[in-house]
């Protein structure tokens, strides 16, 4: 069976509807990084999304070329997720989707070297005709966050956001968001064919001791 990081790592793909507190190691990402209202049709997100995946499949699917990824295992393909902020603005405005600065993501096992995403991008563009120069590969090092499963429309948030804090406060921490730190969502959910009060998001904000 393909090594599918949801199931094996449950603590941070699938968290309970009440907050926690989680300890996020390291990871490796493709990443696209842009601004402007995600729900704009043909707008930039959705660009990023189909660069994003078009990579991720390439890298997926080189067991089926002549290119060998050294410690190749086959894996289902994580979920999409996104680093949210707005200048001037400690988390996120929901209301304000158009100032909303963004990185789109999505994880790769971390025997992805740079090798091994040169030739995914070199890959994708000769069978894509795209340009996927905005496409990254990078390593985030989370820490320590406060998580919750969201059920619901997105713009419901707020409140699960609210109740996050609540508890991390409860438990003598607060929020740590920086630079490096965002507001972070992981899309269990496919919102094209999901009903928006059964969308599953994880949420999480990095935090520190008080």
């Amino acid at each position: 069976m393909p090594f599918d990081f949801k199931k094996e790592y449950r603590e941070l793909y699938q968290p309970k509807p009440k907050p926690s507190i989680v300890e996020v190691p390291p990871m490796r990402f493709l990443t696209v990084e842009g601004s402007g209202d995600p729900n704009e049709e043909g707008g930039s997100y959705a660009h990023a999304l189909e660069l994003l995946y078009s990579v991720a499949y390439t890298l997926k699917m080189s067991y089926k070329t002549d290119y060998v990824i050294e410690g190749f295992y086959q894996y289902v393909v994580p979920p999409l997720e996104g680093f949210w902020w707005q200048d001037g603005v400690n988390g996120v405005n929901y209301a304000n989707k158009s100032s909303f600065c963004w990185v789109s993501a999505i994880r790769v096992p971390e025997f992805v070297g740079k090798d091994d995403f040169s030739w995914a991008i070199k890959t994708a563009t000769a069978k894509k005709k795209l340009d996927f120069s905005p496409v990254r590969l990078i390593e985030l090092d989370e820490g320590l966050c406060v998580q919750c499963m969201h059920i619901g429309p997105y713009d419901d948030e707020p409140a699960t956001v609210a109740a996050m804090h609540e508890f991390a406060e409860s438990q003598g921490y607060v929020p740590d968001f920086s630079d490096a730190r965002r507001h972070h969502e992981i899309y269990l959910s496919d919102p094209r064919k999901t009903n928006p009060s059964n969308l599953k998001t994880v949420v999480r904000h990095p935090i520190r001791k008080a």
